[in-house]
């Protein structure tokens, strides 16, 4: 007989057809509680014979923790052995993988599990990959993409179901359930699991949210906080469900698609409301390979802006230098091009290795993480504007504010920021003009950029949106300088 948490979970799962006809079902067990309640409750609604999919188990070792991620590993494979379930393992190099592409840990130890898991399951010949995402995961990952700016997609949260480009479905039975009930299933049923110190930790961004924000925002609300956020996920994501529909209909009539570019009927584009004509905009970046990760409401913002001036000529570029511009009628979606400097070298972007040093051309930029309570005069550092320095240059920026990764690249046509203390967005071209920077001083300028915006014009000025204040809890501090040949 099912336990209430377990019909719960039935319940949710035939609500959002997470299992289907599904012949084979990957768990993705880390061994702690979310997974670990994932194990014992999906094997138990098998058991019942809620779906008749073959449980699979897998277990990813990011090898971030030493000796406790081993245990962990042994921890997942008697607990699958005593379920008489199969169970996979796969040891991931997390640290190299982001020195070798310059990434954030957790960005690394994102894309390698997602990746190792579709492998698996692949190789299982597994129909779905249920992960252990919960209520609490989703109102997090909701005030984080608040916290950058979104719109109804992002409001929508975790999805029940997500298909990726390569048709791997993921799937998420706990979204129905808190942390709370979580804890209280494990303990009703007297189920041990490990516990991860490093989830305690708010220097980084989701354990901020988990364990100062959230508790923050609960002490001056009646209700749950969790709960309402929740609420708001599920309408968000009917809304968005009717939204797709509308663009399924008219997207083969206005949308031309070669994988190179998209071009979007900007005649057809006008006719609609602006909720569906962020969701062609959405499709057109995603058919030339641009992700949804760094976009955020800004970006839609600006190319809406784009579609309703008539004015060619005229790029937006994003993350990862793609680049949507208007031409001949047609809302233009582009992969990367290789950018020319003005000396005719082609030079793109080059990621900064955080923390470390990195060369690009001549310059060397040496990046550094420090705890702002090691820097005295912090204030000072904050409201201060920067200076035009003869050579280097050295800044230092709030790190919660950045959104990895960070690169290095000569400034381009049309880049706008907000300088500090001048409070509103400028066009970089007109700020150096407003500042009486050199001609011959502009062709040396160099624009540091995160996956948003840019943060620094080296050697001009830092960005608002990046500036350090009493608040800070960790500094990103940079340094350029022209290299010596010798520099590695």
């Amino acid at each position: 007989m099912l336990l209430e948490f377990e019909k719960k979970l039935t319940r949710f799962a035939e609500a959002n057809e997470l299992f289907g006809s599904a012949e084979k079902i990957l768990l993705a067990v880390s061994g702690g509680a979310d997974s670990t309640a994932l194990l014992y409750a999906m094997h138990a609604l098998k058991a019942a014979k809620v779906f008749s999919a073959e449980l699979l188990c897998a277990h990813i070792n990011h090898q971030l923790r030493g000796a406790e991620a081993d245990l962990d590993e042994e921890f997942v494979v008697a607990q699958a052995a005593g379920l008489n379930l199969a169970v996979t393992t796969q040891r991931l190099d997390v640290r190299r993988y982001a020195r070798d592409n310059k990434l954030s840990i957790e960005t690394a130890a994102r894309d390698l599990r997602i990746g190792a898991l579709t492998d698996i399951a692949q190789a299982g010949r597994c129909d779905r990959i249920a992960t252990a995402h919960q209520k609490n995961d989703n109102a997090e990952t909701i005030l984080h993409r608040l916290s950058r700016g979104t719109g109804f997609q992002g409001l929508g949260g975790i999805w029940p179901v997500r298909v990726f480009a390569d048709g791997t479905i993921f799937v998420r039975p706990l979204l129905c359930v808190s942390r709370d009930e979580i804890i209280a299933y494990l303990q009703q049923r007297n189920l041990a699991w490990r516990r991860d110190h490093t989830n305690a930790d708010c220097t980084y961004r989701r354990n901020y949210i988990r364990h100062r924000l959230l508790p923050a925002l609960q002490r001056q609300c009646a209700s749950s906080v969790v709960e309402q956020l929740s609420e708001l996920a599920r309408r968000a994501r009917g809304f968005a469900r009717l939204v797709s529909r509308r663009a399924d209909e008219i997207w083969p009539g206005m949308a031309d698609c070669t994988g190179q570019k998209t071009l979007l009927n900007l005649e057809k584009f006008e006719t609609h409301p602006l909720p569906v004509k962020v969701e062609l905009l959405r499709r057109s970046l995603a058919g030339v390979g641009c992700g949804q990760r760094h976009l955020t409401q800004r970006h839609y913002e600006r190319i809406v802006q784009l579609a309703g001036h008539n004015v060619g000529g005229v790029k937006i570029e994003l993350a990862g230098g793609f680049v949507v511009q208007r031409e001949y009628g047609n809302l233009i979606f582009a992969r990367p091009e290789r950018k020319v400097c003005l000396d005719g070298r082609t030079v793109e972007p080059v990621r900064l290795e955080i923390p470390g040093q990195t060369r690009f051309g001549r310059y060397l930029i040496e990046a550094s993480l420090l705890d702002a309570d090691r820097l005295c005069a912090k204030s000072q550092i904050a409201n201060r504007k920067s200076k035009m320095p003869d050579s280097g240059g050295t800044e230092c920026f709030d790190w919660e504010k950045v959104t990895p990764p960070v690169s290095i690249r000569f400034r381009r046509a049309g880049d706008r920021f907000i300088p500090l203390g001048l409070g509103g967005e400028k066009k970089l071209g007109k700020f150096l003009t407003s500042q009486r920077v050199p001609h011959q001083m502009r062709a040396k300028v160099l624009v540091v950029t995160d996956a948003e915006k840019i943060i620094w014009v080296w050697p001009i000025r830092i960005s608002e949106q990046a500036k350090v204040t009493s608040e800070t809890r960790k500094i990103l501090h940079l340094q350029i300088s022209e290299a010596t040949t010798e520099a590695r």
